[in-house]
Parts: C-alpha cells; structure tokens; sequence
C-alpha cells in the first residue's frame, strides 16, 4: 500500500519495550483493526506498526476517506485495550522517549529533567517528539536532536 505523505498518524509511546510476544500479538490486533476500520460506512486506508519496541503507530490516508470522531474513537478503545491487557502505559505525554547508544529509553519528566541537568542528556541527544501530525512529519520530524525539538523549550531552564 502506497500512503500520502499528508496522511495522518497517531503515535503511543509505551512506558516499556514490549516482548517480542507481546509485539507479535499487538501487531495482530493493530492489523485485524486496520483491515475493518471504517468511518461512516467507508473503509479507510489504514495501517499500523510498532517501532524500536515502544511506539505504536497508527497511520490513516485520507485521501480515500476522512477519519471521523467516532473512528479516531474506536482506535482509542483499541489502544486501551492493548493498555489493559499489556500492563502498559499508552497515554502519559510526561514519559519522555530518547537515544542512548542507539537504543530507546523512556523516562518519567522528573527522571529526564534530572538527565538534562546533569549533561547526560545534551543537545545533540535524539528524542521524540511524538506530536507530529502526518507521515512526512514522522519521517522528518519524530528522530530529532534535543535542541532540535519542543524539548529544548520546555528544559531550557536546565540547559
């Protein structure tokens, strides 16, 4: 499937790596949910993946049919769901995700502004920044360096 790089996406960031298990199951769920997702009656063009273990990324191509808000809610309860069974947390926006060594980690505010302060997390550290808005966003918007993003705005005070 070809996807419009104005198609819409929405990311959930785990405050853990899942399992390779749990990945494997998620993405069934996410894939059995994309497949029959529909907005009033028309079938959207719909995908759905997990990177680096933590994010689960929902994409939509509107170009075929808009979401609406009883869809977006539907995709809502799904992720709940996953929440629920998975014993994770989905929605907290304070869990900061960054790059060490190339590898994800996720920290609550307090332990990642303790980071900050204390230089282990720099200005050139990748973070992600998990507001993008559309599939070009994401490619070119969502790995950043720490100045870079929103995050340097918010820490700035510590830098």
């Amino acid at each position: 499937m070809s996807f419009s790089p104005q198609s819409r996406v929405w990311i959930y960031q785990s405050d853990r790596k899942f399992t390779s298990t749990e990945e494997n199951e998620i993405l069934n769920k996410l894939a059995a949910f994309t497949n029959q997702w529909k907005a009033h009656g028309n079938e959207l063009l719909a995908k759905a993946e997990i990177r680096y273990g933590f994010f689960i990324i929902i994409t939509v191509d509107e170009s075929q049919a808009g979401v609406t808000g009883c869809s977006i809610d539907s995709s809502v309860r799904l992720i709940k769901e996953i929440e629920q069974e998975y014993h994770v947390d989905l929605f907290n926006r304070f869990n900061m995700a960054y790059k060490v060594n190339g590898e994800v980690v996720v920290n609550n505010k307090e332990d990642f502004e303790t980071l900050v302060n204390i230089k282990q997390v720099t200005l050139e550290t990748i973070v992600f920044n998990n507001m993008v808005q559309n599939l070009a966003e994401l490619e070119t918007k969502w790995e950043v360096p720490f100045q870079n993003s929103w995050h340097s705005t918010v820490f700035a005070h510590l830098l």
